[in-house]
């Protein structure tokens, strides 16, 4: 076992977590009926957190807010004199909230010292500058979700888990689906992969389970020299405590999804609520409503069944490893 694989079993090797059911209705409700929450409660760190976490949690907070009063987004919009698609978007995450939005939205839904405070300390964070954000648009969107989750699930049908990629494995995908990038903006998505996977496993150590299509094993990415060295590192990887690997054999039939990908991340954050990341040719989706992380928790656990358990995927890798060291390189 090579030194970085030691060094990033010896890392989550330290953590455990117990799997969290299918979001319920009274996850729902704690974060509608929201109350003060004290700094440390949360979970959110008051440094080297995510931005892109704190700026969800802020916005779940202010709709949370608005709601209480009863009143739209339209009418909090013509209070403040901005735009309705401004007041969206800090509810959402997808912008960061200045100090004086806070202020003028702390005054109109009258707000307590404690609750401003608050609120002012996540849109302070959701203003820092993290490793993942000169990745650009819409990498760093992704890996600030994926960098403050604790439980990630990942399935795919077409392709390896970005996160248990090699590096050349990881080229050839990406040249696939851009051919007409330049290498150097190849290189750049590698090693934003890469990355992704240092930081992750190395400073966050989040619980991993991937489930993925017996079909990935078979289609040859690169070379077959590649896809030997990226069985061999997922063998590597099955081994870790905290990395769950299944494999969907030929035999278990249809699959109850059509989707290609999809990941659900999990957050310890009672304010932030799960997402469900789903690839798109055009643009990705980010789904967080509670009936739709229903059923892709469902759907999940159903392909988990589905699959072969941890002994079996590791006989099924490992023969296609002996395939692919027969052939030519």
């Amino acid at each position: 076992m090579s030194a970085s694989i030691v060094t990033l079993a010896h890392a989550i090797g330290k953590y455990q977590f117990d799997l969290p059911t299918a979001v319920s209705a009274q996850q729902a409700m704690r974060v509608l009926h929201w109350t003060p929450i004290e700094r440390g409660v949360t979970g959110v760190p008051t440094t080297g957190g995510s931005p892109t976490v704190s700026r969800r949690e802020l916005g779940t907070l202010l709709r949370t807010l608005r709601v209480r009063k009863g009143w739209t987004a339209e009418q909090v919009a013509e209070r403040l004199m901005v735009s309705p698609s401004k007041v969206s978007r800090l509810e959402t995450g997808q912008r960061g909230a200045s100090a004086r939005d806070i202020r003028d939205l702390c005054e109109l839904y009258e707000v307590d010292d404690a609750q401003r405070e608050h609120l002012m300390e996540l849109a302070s964070e959701g203003k820092q500058r993290a490793w993942w954000q000169p990745l650009g648009e819409p990498i760093s969107r992704y890996a600030g979700l994926e960098a403050a989750a604790e439980w990630i699930s990942d399935y795919g049908l077409a392709t390896i888990p970005g996160l248990l990629q090699t590096p050349n494995y990881a080229r050839a995908i990406v040249r696939a689906a851009v051919p007409k990038w330049v290498p150097g903006i190849v290189e750049q998505r590698v090693e934003g992969r890469i990355a992704r996977q240092e930081h992750l496993f190395a400073d966050h150590v989040p619980r991993f389970e991937a489930v993925m299509d017996e079909s990935v094993l078979h289609r040859i990415v690169g070379s077959p020299a590649i896809m030997r060295a990226q069985l061999e590192r997922l063998l590597e990887l099955s081994e870790l405590p905290g990395v769950t690997l299944q494999v969907i054999p030929y035999e278990a039939g249809a699959l109850p999804v059509v989707s290609h990908k999809f990941i659900i991340l999990r957050f310890p954050e009672p304010a932030v609520t799960d997402v469900v990341y789903i690839e798109g040719l055009t643009r990705d989706q980010y789904l967080d409503e509670p009936d739709d992380l229903e059923v892709y928790n469902t759907t999940f656990r159903t392909l988990t069944q589905l699959a072969a358990d941890r002994d079996k995927t590791q006989e099924i890798i490992a023969a296609m490893l002996a395939h692919y060291s027969v052939r030519p390189g």
